[in-house]
């Protein structure tokens, strides 16, 4: 007898249900999928316990005969594609036949379905069936999936807590509701009301609900093609951005998909717009021919292959950064602002500069070179000794553990300022040019870490500071507060969708909102830092990065910077560890000048 021998069909869908059916998620996806498909213009989703203990999902779509039911559950039955040139050319979400019998593999599925004639339920558990009959109901289907995962424990072991599991089913169904917004989705957590779009084909409105009131006033409605693609939706203007790239959405000809050469394009047209590090918020729809997109790649039917993609990508980062540089979209903090005041007396003490300048004693190039020489270039070549010296110390020696290793700064003489962003000193031998912003966010990195050291002061703010979110993460405040306890951060249910804080340390009393959502951003995100294992460093880099700098400084508020500046540890480097200063020796000078 051979070895090789064909699988049986529960066995065939336990292996297809690893890849279809990872976790909730998966099973919520799937069958809203299959809603749509559907032609529903309703859609409720219902879960208990994040899905792992009951999953409702029910609309108000075409439904099914009695035969077509029992059908649904044998593997590789699907009435989307009838042969293998349908392949080429898929109009609906689902098609590969696999969701349903996987998923019935696994958990215990009760199916009611209606198409106007047959009403029929079906029930079957963990692959085997159990009955299918007649049964009253309306028409459309209403599918109820209990005890995922009870009969492969390894699976259920690995399931994170519920409310994290909701995080990521309300995320895909927000997902949903911005590629679909003519249909109405209802989603209920627990009993609880926690999502709710009206399907009037509002896609603003879905922006509301899902991104807020701030970048729903800020979002720019956007509408370009070519000879192949089709590109509708919204744009949020640069002021309102995320740390991570969580919130641009983009779905090709309605579906959901992880296409991170898009995400580049659309980061691309931000260009010059938006800080380094941070991410634009945006809904995109693209509608292509059928045969340009290939979705057959992986079951879950996240990943896709594009032709002409690069094409793609052109059309995309010209039409966004041409979309964003309208003039009445880019803000009026400007160049025109910075040139007014650049003639105005600021920072240039020209009595201070001229005896720099001024060489009576050298009147030619010959002479100075007398006078300087054999000093000058003894006294350089000792400089560049104890400077590759100390350099080499501070690599040996961590600054952390002693902080008097570190390269002190000469004494800066400050003279002036340019372009609102330099500030120009002078030494006995050099022309210093500190970079201001990184400056401003090393001194104020270095305050916030002492700060938080000490016994926390705190100030209640006249006005509680608020952050849209989502109802998930508003049912884990508590979760949230006892990893914020360590910095003084206490957040608030203020409804479904927002927490509020009430008051802040002293050290975070400059901070903006955007601080906090940040912070929520990292909690919720399981794939990047965990907010749980923060560190000080981290979140007085992120606080440093949110306080809103003065750029044209007065002579005193200059001093009062550099001063600062050199009582840190490591003055020279900032806190993303690039240089903060530099300097130009007065012997390049003179050459220069010849």
């Amino acid at each position: 007898m051979g070895r090789i021998h064909q699988l049986d069909t529960q066995t065939a869908n336990l292996i297809a249900a690893g890849e279809v059916v990872e976790r909730p998620m998966g099973v919520v996806k799937e069958l809203v999928e299959n809603a749509i498909d559907a032609g529903s213009t309703q859609i409720t989703i219902s879960i208990e316990e994040g899905g792992i203990s009951k999953i409702t999902i029910s609309d108000n779509g075409c439904g099914m005969s009695s035969e077509d039911a029992e059908m649904a559950f044998k593997r590789h039955a699907t009435s989307k594609i009838q042969g293998e040139n349908d392949l080429f050319s898929i109009h609906t979400l689902g098609f590969r036949g696999e969701a349903l019998p996987s998923i019935a593999s696994v958990s215990q599925v009760t199916l009611v379905t209606s198409d106007g004639k047959d009403n029929t339920r079906v029930v079957i558990a963990y692959g085997e069936k159990k009955r299918a009959s007649p049964y009253p109901c309306n028409q459309g289907t209403e599918i109820t999936v209990e005890g995922l995962f009870y009969h492969t424990p390894a699976r259920l072991k690995h399931m994170r807590s519920a409310s994290y599991e909701s995080s990521l089913i309300q995320d895909v169904i927000n997902r949903f509701a911005l590629s679909h917004p003519e249909i109405a989705f209802h989603f209920i957590n627990d009993g609880r009301d926690v999502f709710r779009t009206s399907g009037q084909g509002n896609l603003l409105e879905v922006v509301f609900n899902v991104y807020g009131r701030s970048a729903s006033e800020n979002a720019i409605e956007v509408d370009f093609e070519d000879f192949d693609y089709h590109v509708t939706g919204y744009l949020i203007k640069p002021e309102i951005t995320r740390a991570s790239n969580k919130m641009m959405h983009v779905f090709l000809n309605g579906r959901m998909v992880r296409t991170y050469r898009i995400y580049k394009a659309i980061q691309d047209g931000y260009e010059g717009l938006i800080p380094s590090g941070r991410y634009p918020l945006c809904v995109l729809s693209i509608e292509m021919d059928p045969h340009l997109l290939d979705v057959n790649v992986h079951p879950s039917k996240w990943e896709v292959r594009i032709s002409k993609e690069i094409q793609l990508e052109t059309l995309i980062k010209d039409q966004v950064h041409q979309a964003l540089n309208v003039e009445d979209i880019i803000p009026v903090r400007e160049v025109k602002e910075a040139k007014i005041e650049y003639y105005q007396p600021l920072s240039f003490d020209e009595e201070e500069m001229r005896p720099e300048i001024e060489l009576p004693k050298k009147e030619t190039v010959e002479e100075v070179h007398e006078d300087v020489s054999v000093e000058q270039s003894i006294r350089q070549e000792k400089e560049e000794d104890e400077a590759l010296l100390r350099s080499l110390m501070a690599k040996v020696e961590p600054v952390e553990e002693k902080g008097e290793e570190s390269v002190p700064l000469p004494e800066l003489r400050v003279i002036g300022q340019l372009h609102r962003a330099y500030i120009l000193c002078e030494t006995d031998h050099a022309l210093a040019v500190v970079d201001q912003t990184r400056a401003y966010r090393k001194v104020l990195f270095e305050e916030i870490l002492n700060q938080m050291d000490q016994e926390a002061l705190m100030q209640d703010l006249l006005v509680p500071l608020t952050v849209h979110t989502s109802d998930d993460i508003v049912q884990r405040c508590d979760e949230i507060n006892e990893v914020c306890k360590e910095y003084h951060l206490v957040f608030e249910p203020f409804g479904n969708d927002t927490l509020i804080v009430r008051s802040l340390p002293v050290w975070m009393k400059d901070i903006d909102e955007q601080f906090l959502v940040d912070l929520i951003d990292a909690f919720k995100s399981d794939d990047s830092l965990h907010f749980a294992k923060m560190k000080k460093q981290e979140i007085a880099k992120i606080a440093c990065s949110h306080i809103k700098k003065k750029s044209n400084l007065s002579i005193d508020e200059m001093k009062e910077l550099i001063q600062k500046l050199s009582q840190c540890k490591e003055p020279m480097m900032s806190v993303d560890h690039k240089p903060v200063l530099f300097f130009m020796d007065v012997n390049d000078l003179i050459k220069e000048f010849r």
